[in-house]
């Protein structure tokens, strides 16, 4: 016996819309032969073009290893490329290529439209509530966080 049911944990609704939210982006993003999380480094690297991995990883929020595995497998396919950074020779900046740009384009009118779809369902007001209240959880949740050796 738990001292909490599951119906009164918030933790499941949130997780339970992340992951409907994680499947349709994922059928979304299959045409253009993305996974989420490519995507996702794909379009940072679209509004931050020269980016470094670390803070490429810190953005998507994963780690530095699986940031580096999802540019090797973006590398390989072309869809990027990577290059020393003019003042910080171990620093590897980061940027789309043209056929990556292009991979982009698709991708991201397939991510567009699971977003509006999304978004559709609530007015202004309860998005901007939404957005408030998951900012809120956010912020509650990175300050209860133990420290990690």
């Amino acid at each position: 016996m738990t001292s909490m049911p599951v119906s009164e944990r918030l933790g499941s609704s949130i997780k339970l819309a992340e992951r409907a939210l994680q499947g349709a982006k994922h059928a979304a993003l299959k045409p253009a032969g993305l996974t989420v999380p490519q995507y996702a480094a794909l379009l940072y690297l679209t509004e931050k073009p020269g980016i470094s991995a670390a803070a490429l990883a810190r953005a998507c929020g994963v780690t530095p290893p699986t940031m580096n595995t999802v540019l090797k497998n973006l590398q390989e396919r072309g869809l990027i490329e990577r290059t020393p950074h003019e003042w910080h020779k171990n620093v590897l900046e980061t940027r789309l290529t043209d056929e990556g740009r292009l991979v982009m384009k698709d991708a991201d009118a397939g991510a567009v439209r699971v977003e509006r779809a999304l978004a559709a369902v609530f007015t202004d007001e309860e998005r901007a509530t939404l957005v408030e209240l998951l900012a809120r959880c956010a912020t509650l949740l990175d300050s209860v966080r133990p420290d990690t050796p």
